[in-house]
Order: C-alpha cells, then sequence, then structure tokens
C-alpha cells in the first residue's frame, strides 16, 4: 500500500524540518485567522519556500474568496488548495479552473447521509479529505481532533481519491488505516506539545506507524495522487 502522508498546521521553520525528517510527502499551511495554526502571507512564503522540492505544499483556506486566494497563490505558490469552508461544488471547479492548482475539499463527517455529498464534489475536486464534523457550535471548521466513525466510509467508491483526517495521533493511526485502507492520511493536533506547535517526535512516530501500517496491508485498488 503506497500511502500519501501530510503533515499540517505548520507553523515554524522546525516543524517543517521534522516534517521532512520524519519522510513525510506533504505540508499544511492554514491562512485562517481563528486558527492557532494560521500563518500570515509573509510566514507563510518563508515556510513555503523552506518546503518546495522538499514536500507538497499545501494552503488550507475557509470560505476565501479571490482577492485573498489571489494573495495565497502569490505569496505560497501552493502545489494543493485545501477548501475547509462551506465551499460548494461550483466553488470547488471555479478555484480550480481560475488557480490552475490541485484541489482538496474537505467534507465534515458525522453519520452515513454526510456522505451523500461526496459525488458531487469528487466529480470536481482533485481529492477529498473526510475530516471529523465539527460541533454545531463551533468557532472554527474541521474534527477539532476528534475523530469519526472510520466505518462510515466502507463503501466508499474504491476509485476515489481520498484522504483521512480527524483525530489521528501516533497511537491510532494504524487502526485506523486497518479499518479504512485508507490511500492517504493527514494528521494537524495529533503531533503538536500545544496547539500549533509540532512536537518532531511525534511526527516522526506518527509516519513511522503509518508507513508500517500501510506495509503491512494488503493491496487495493485506490488511486494514491
Amino acid at each position: 500500500m503506497n500511502l500519501l502522508i501530510k503533515i499540517c498546521g505548520l507553523t515554524t521553520s522546525e516543524a517543517v524540518e521534522a516534517t521532512v525528517a520524519a519522510g513525510a510527502d506533504m505540508a499544511g499551511f492554514v491562512v485562517f485567522p481563528p486558527s492557532p495554526r494560521h500563518v500570515d502571507l509573509a510566514r507563510g512564503r518563508t515556510l513555503a519556500a523552506q518546503a518546495k522540492g522538499r514536500l507538497l505544499r499545501v494552503a488550507l483556506t475557509v470560505d476565501a474568496d479571490d482577492a485573498l486566494l489571489d494573495d495565497i497563490v502569490a505569496a505560497l505558490d501552493p502545489d494543493w488548495l485545501q477548501l475547509h469552508g462551506k465551499e460548494t461544488p461550483e466553488r470547488v471547479a471555479a478555484v480550480k479552473e481560475r488557480f490552475g492548482r490541485l484541489v482538496m475539499k474537505a467534507l465534515g463527517i458525522a453519520a452515513a447521509a454526510d456522505l451523500a455529498r461526496v459525488p458531487a464534489y469528487a466529480a470536481v475536486a482533485d481529492r477529498i479529505l473526510f475530516d471529523a464534523r465539527p460541533p454545531k457550535d463551533a468557532t472554527r471548521p474541521g474534527g477539532l481532533g476528534q475523530a469519526f466513525d472510520w466505518r462510515l466510509l466502507d463503501n466508499l467508491d474504491p476509485g476515489l481519491v481520498h484522504m483521512l483526517s480527524g483525530g489521528l495521533d501516533p497511537a491510532n493511526v494504524a487502526e485506523a488505516l486497518r479499518i479504512t485502507r485508507a490511500p492517504a492520511v493527514d494528521v494537524s493536533s495529533g503531533v503538536e506539545r500545544a496547539p500549533g506547535d509540532k512536537d518532531p517526535q511525534k511526527v516522526a512516530d506518527f509516519v513511522r506507524a503509518a508507513r508500517a501500517a500501510a506495509a503491512s496491508a494488503p493491496a487495493v485498488a485506490r488511486p494514491r495522487a
């Protein structure tokens, strides 16, 4: 099983180096001020330049308008744009066409009914990211460090290009992969010492555990790209 691993919410040079050293594939940079992992455009430019050619760079945004996305693309030059808000399939398609970048759309999952949206988004996004659906009173999108019931993904189209997120950490990523056989995983708070502060040892442990689980898993006919 050829697994893609993303470490998200990088805010420091140390975190970028830890992600490279651990052997991850993707670095996520959050451009969303309410997040404790937010990086402004100047900081994002520096960190993305540090990661260039070493990691695939992902700029995470939440319901960003074209003007903000123009600034993000100019500053970070990301390989991927990750849309983590309430963007419609039409908006996803428009972002992909306008900016010419690979686009990942995050979908919050809490019940089987939440998967009804997948075909519409899969038709326009390059990858679907499954995250835990936030509580109704949450001030930020995403799983907020919580996992969802991974068995909900049992009946996914085996050809769906996707990524598993939400509550993953070094201790549970192997079980998550055993249950879902996801072709890609994403972690943020699960490898931190404090919100926004990545722990290099936890990053290394996560990548090691995920790679070991993937190596022992039966091959599945799911694309990685």
